[in-house]
């Protein structure tokens, strides 16, 4: 599907559902990973051949170090081979890539890779993939708040000068517009700190009985054709 006017710019994803999926298949946990990363890379260059302009994919929390430290050393392995095959990809896709969040609890070689990824992607300009890892929420606002304060402190901003669209441009995200519609699988129904300033107006679309492994062309399809019925008024008429 082709995304129109009508349809959304930004879908923010939360992937939830790889280990209830691996479970409902009397499977390791670690495979129930190993098939959602497999989806991830469908998605994208399914949403890049949509023409969405921006994706936003929740892939570790600031809260998921709670995990056993056994599957975070998985979910850690798994996205050191993701960002290598990014690097090393010969695909031509026009895909600028953003990571969100707070990069230094990571090992240093995918530290490395983000580096070299956002360097590599800065001039791509078709679509913005945006992943958040170690990215909370809170944790963003909290970050942003303190660094509005230093530029207070050093007059580099007047307190009067702070509005809404001053904050979100301290967020990590302040290049990119708010989610239009945001999507989590495997029933859940809450956004789990998840864009917290950026999702005040956004649409929420929450397939039936879909884990996050199981999500492909078919459901992000899905997904448009709802927004697409919805009536965004905004607060007004």
């Amino acid at each position: 599907m082709k995304i129109d006017e009508r349809g959304p710019s930004h879908i923010g994803i939360i992937l939830d559902g790889n280990r209830r999926w691996a479970k409902a298949r009397g499977l390791n946990p670690t495979e129930g990973h190993k098939a959602g990363a497999e989806a991830v890379k469908k998605i994208i260059n399914y949403a890049y051949e949509c023409d969405l302009k921006y994706l936003t994919l929740y892939a570790f929390s600031t809260e998921n170090w709670k995990r056993d430290a056994s599957e975070v050393t998985l979910l850690m392995k798994l996205l050191e081979k993701f960002t290598d095959e990014l690097l090393t990809g010969k695909e031509k896709k026009e895909i600028k890539i953003k990571v969100y969040g707070d990069i230094s609890a990571l090992n240093k070689k995918i530290q490395n890779n983000i580096i070299k990824l956002e360097e590599k992607t800065k001039d791509n300009n078709k679509m913005v993939l945006g992943i958040c890892l170690n990215y909370g929420g809170r944790d963003e606002l909290l970050i942003a708040t303190k660094n509005i304060v230093e530029d207070v402190l050093n007059g580099k901003l007047n307190k009067e000068d702070i509005t809404k669209d001053v904050i979100s441009s301290y967020l990590y995200t302040g290049e990119i517009p708010d989610p239009d519609l945001i999507i989590r699988t495997s029933n859940e129904y809450r956004l789990s700190n998840f864009l917290t300033w950026q999702s005040t107006y956004s649409e929420l679309y929450f397939p039936q009985d879909v884990m996050w492994p199981d999500f492909d062309e078919y459901q992000f399809d899905k997904a448009i054709e709802e927004y697409i019925k919805r009536n965004r008024r905004f607060g007004g008429n």
